[in-house]
């Protein structure tokens, strides 16, 4: 079973996301609360927590939910593997998948710390489809 391992926003655009009790989210805006929100393609970043373990085995530095600036952190699910138009049940609300990864807006922290960035690569945007809240636990699934 697919499910959410955290939920993560950042108040302020450049400063890292960190974790939260839930999320609230809405048409057409996308996090409630987060600086990244507006109605644009990139309303909610994904991305897997094996990606993040991955980082995690040849890292000097912790790497806590929400450093790759993700809001939602998953586990069970090959978030990279999935199309553009897929759509995902995220325990109350559902997301449609916009864009997989996306370039490195600069040299991250992270990749000048190990060399390498995962969110580029295996991160998934989407937009919100329907309205509600997230929370860790909550279960994900493929709908279409």
């Amino acid at each position: 079973m697919a499910s959410v391992i955290s939920v993560n926003i950042s108040e302020k655009k450049g400063e890292q996301k960190h974790p939260v009790p839930e999320i609230r989210l809405k048409l057409r805006h996308g996090i409630v609360g987060d600086a990244h929100a507006g109605d644009w393609h990139r309303q909610i970043s994904l991305l897997a927590e094996e990606s993040v373990d991955t980082m995690r085995a040849n890292c000097p530095i912790p790497l806590d939910s929400g450093v790759f600036a993700e809001n939602i952190n998953t586990r069970g699910i090959d978030l990279k593997s999935l199309s553009v138009g897929t759509h995902l049940r995220v325990g109350e609300t559902e997301v449609e998948v916009t864009q997989i990864g996306k370039e490195c807006h600069s040299d991250c922290a992270i990749k000048r710390a190990v060399g390498k960035c995962v969110m580029p690569t295996e991160g998934i945007f989407a937009v919100v489809v329907k309205e509600g809240t997230v929370r860790a636990r909550d279960e994900i699934e493929v709908l279409a």
